[in-house]
């Protein structure tokens, strides 16, 4: 049975309930953890504290998000609810992906991951035709000689590569 304040509510409601309770618990957090992630400089204005601008965000990030609980309309969580929330947990995946990508590239190097990495998501989003696999390939390839050579960008060499012969192991850790 909805009350008239439920009714009352414009926007969706599917996920608020969680939404709520979960940006909360995220502020206070962070709240309880800047003593030991910023300082406190005797003799500096308030102002010009290099704690004082982040308590203020953290501070008002609690007390609206706690106000933003208090005037949800419902209590309860609902199927809705636990639809959103699964949905929201789908996006995970997609984290765990980059993540196991940045682990892995520093022991297969980055031409090999990326050359993995990007069809096996392409394949993973349902791109399946080769003509789609093969430009994923194409794009994976472009990109390490893009930040490699041409942006000069320093990322380390995978582990794989020491077992290479001596001037192609330095040709792939300069370029690949």
């Amino acid at each position: 049975m909805t009350t008239e304040r439920e009714r009352r509510f414009v926007g969706p409601r599917r996920g608020q309930l969680l939404f709520a309770l979960g940006f909360l618990l995220i502020s206070v957090i962070l709240l309880a953890q800047i003593g030991e992630q910023t300082r406190w400089v005797n003799g500096t204005q308030l102002a010009a504290q290099p704690r004082f601008w982040p308590a203020v965000g953290l501070i008002m990030m609690v007390v609206m998000g706690g106000l933003h609980l208090w005037r949800l309309p419902w209590r309860r969580v609902s199927r809705d609810d636990r639809a959103e929330t699964w949905r929201w947990a789908q996006a995970l995946e997609f984290a765990g992906w980059f993540m196991a990508y940045v682990l892995l590239v520093p022991i297969l190097g980055y031409l090999p991951m990326t050359l993995i990495f990007v069809p096996a998501l392409a394949w993973r989003m349902g791109y399946r035709s080769r003509a789609i696999l093969a430009i994923s390939l194409a794009f994976a390839f472009a990109v390490v000689v893009l930040f490699k050579s041409v942006l000069s960008v320093r990322i380390p060499g995978g582990l794989v590569y020491d077992y290479l012969p001596g001037a192609v192991r330095s040709f792939f850790i300069l370029n690949f």
